[in-house]
């Protein structure tokens, strides 16, 4: 298991050195603000990325939305995200799902807050059918696993993966029928 204290210094590093502005962490009250919000409360490693390297900014492509602020955030995009499927004749989006990263194309990169890992899901709206699981995928086990491909520039989503047969594609997320039906 990858420890959070670890990880985040090398997060932050890596943040720091690739970004060209990082925007100040969320405050401790800003996060509690928004898992209460929520109504759930997010993945420690994830709540230490917010608020000790930057309220977004920095990671893989199109880097991680802020938490809170102003604009888009991972907590707007998350109750935009839920009352469009609630009113979709096929729901796409389980509670608890976090967005945290828009690849574009309407796709997310979401963390499941519910998961004790921090399962990271693609979300990939051109995949669906007439189901709305159809459209989810387990991109890392685990949130760390997920920082960890970003801190090594082994993801999918690099430029020339397609040149590597070491790189590892998302799959199908088994359990997203059942959680967008709770």
């Amino acid at each position: 298991m990858i420890a959070i204290e670890d990880l985040v210094p090398r997060v932050a590093a890596k943040a720091k050195a690739t970004a060209t502005a990082l925007p100040p962490v969320a405050t401790a009250e800003e996060v509690a603000e928004a898992e209460a919000v929520l109504g759930f409360a997010l993945p420690p490693l994830l709540a230490s990325l917010y608020r000790e390297v930057a309220n977004g900014g920095y990671g893989p492509d199109y880097q991680l939305l802020p938490l809170v602020g102003p604009g888009r955030t991972a907590l707007s995009e998350y109750q935009s995200e839920r009352s469009a499927s609630a009113e979709d004749e096929a729901p796409y989006w389980p509670a608890g799902v976090l967005p945290i990263l828009d690849w574009g194309c309407a796709m997310y990169a979401a963390v499941d807050c519910l998961s004790e890992s921090a399962t990271v899901l693609l979300f990939d709206p051109n995949a669906m059918t007439d189901d709305g699981a159809a459209a989810w995928f387990v991109d890392a086990e685990s949130l760390a696993k997920w920082l960890e491909t970003w801190l090594a520039g082994t993801g999918w989503y690099r430029e020339d993966a397609d040149e590597y047969e070491d790189v590892a594609e998302p799959t199908p997320w088994e359990m997203a029928a059942s959680r967008i039906a709770e």
